[in-house]
């Protein structure tokens, strides 16, 4: 089957923006740590694997942008890198799927893989934006070090722990491509 513009993958596209827009209420909710879980990044992960690359690249720009207009949170400066970084993360997760074999480790392969390239696009995308004094703070090693990883391990752990089940769940019951 392929990834088309179908009316299904555009009412799960509208699904992962929702659920991006809601699940930073939910975690927030949690004290200290709760904005460390990445909420924001488990639907745009999921699109990608679900819908494919380019849904998931259009879900992971869209979101976080869009939350900062209704909400306020992210800050517009923050919303943007991320915005950058989650389509990042819808892309890759999409493509790499066709690419690897079908096999369940590679759902694994597939999310590590787009995780990282997603920070490094943050970064870049960070340091271009803070790195001209945008902000009033330089975009430093260290600044990119913390923020994509350090401050980042609840999240990463939950995302590495929760997506595969779901994925894998959604395969086994046919709900997504096996092919």
């Amino acid at each position: 089957m392929r990834k088309e513009l179908s009316t299904k993958n555009i009412a799960l596209s509208g699904l992962f923006i929702a659920l991006g827009l809601v699940l930073p209420f939910l975690t927030g909710q949690i004290p200290n740590i709760g904005r460390m879980l990445l909420p924001m990044h488990i639907p745009v992960l999921l699109c990608g694997f679900v819908c494919g690359g380019p849904y998931g690249l259009i879900v992971g720009f869209i979101t976080p942008l869009l939350r900062s207009v209704m909400f306020g949170a992210p800050p517009m400066l923050s919303a943007v890198s991320m915005a950058f970084e989650l389509a990042t993360y819808g892309f890759a997760t999409g493509f790499l799927c066709k690419i690897f074999a079908k096999k369940n480790i590679f759902v694994y392969v597939t999310l590590i893989i787009s995780m990282i390239c997603g920070r490094i696009v943050w970064g870049i995308v960070s340091y271009a934006l803070y790195g001209f004094g945008l902000s009033g703070s330089p975009f430093t090693w260290k600044a990119f070090i913390a923020g994509a990883f350090v401050n980042a391990v609840p999240g990463i752990i939950l995302q590495i722990v929760v997506i595969p089940v779901i994925v894998i769940a959604l395969k086994r019951g046919n709900l997504i491509d096996n092919d």
